[in-house]
């Protein structure tokens, strides 16, 4: 099938057309979901004119298979399990709470890489898009959510370039809006609409808060 997208810098300016909406919003917000959505979220943030940081969220893969979602964990000690899953594979609690203890470790070795002395921002009465660089369960975007309500923003909009029509369906009924460009059928996997989906490194990832944080300095300093 042909790519949607070239890349995720082309995917971001995609989405940020359609989530052009959300410019000018008080307390705007871009969450990427670290790594492959911190590309995405950074060009959104530019076309908004918003901040940008990340938030952690760790997929719980399927061992042998871990690239199926059986469920996630985020920041603040939310775990999201995909009971459909679990139960058609026949994978026992043991399994999930093994790969929990793995993915929880490199979630917190993420967070100390990425944030490093930065606090986290305040989302209290904020307008925050969390966004991913596709969704195809739903898992890991839902993780994510559920930790954000925690932070008690105004609104919560997920967003991603392409996402399978169940994962919309899902995301639909946790976050305030849900936005993509695409919900292509079958669905196949994320990667399958991008022409280049080559791996996003931490020091892309590092590279581009960096940017973000600049930004934000120049534009607190021209309206101070």
């Amino acid at each position: 099938m042909p790519a949607l997208f070239s890349d995720r810098r082309d995917a971001g300016r995609k989405l940020a057309a359609s989530l052009i909406h959300f410019a000018g919003r008080p307390n705007l917000i871009v969450l990427g979901l670290p790594r492959g959505g911190v590309p995405v979220a950074d060009e959104v943030a530019k076309a908004l004119h918003a901040p940008m940081d990340v938030f952690v969220v760790r997929k719980l893969g399927v061992p042998g298979h871990e690239e199926l979602a059986m469920g996630a964990v985020a920041s603040g000690g939310v775990r999201v399990v995909s009971p459909e899953t679990v139960t058609a594979l026949g994978i026992t609690q043991h399994t999930i709470d093994a790969v929990t203890e793995v993915e929880t470790r490199e979630l917190a070795r993420r967070e100390t890489a990425y944030r490093r002395d930065r606090p986290f921002p305040d989302l209290r009465a904020a307008t925050v898009i969390l966004v991913d660089d596709g969704v195809a369960t739903g898992s890991t975007m839902l993780a994510g959510l559920k930790a954000l309500r925690e932070h008690q923003p105004a609104m919560l909009v997920a967003a991603a370039p392409v996402m399978s029509r169940s994962a919309e369906t899902a995301l639909e009924r946790v976050a305030d809006a849900c936005v993509t460009v695409a919900t292509p059928e079958p669905f196949l996997a994320v990667g399958a609409w991008y022409r280049d989906f080559g791996q996003t490194s931490d020091a892309e990832v590092l590279a581009l808060l960096d940017e973000a944080l600049e930004r934000k300095g120049a534009a607190d300093a021209a309206h101070a």
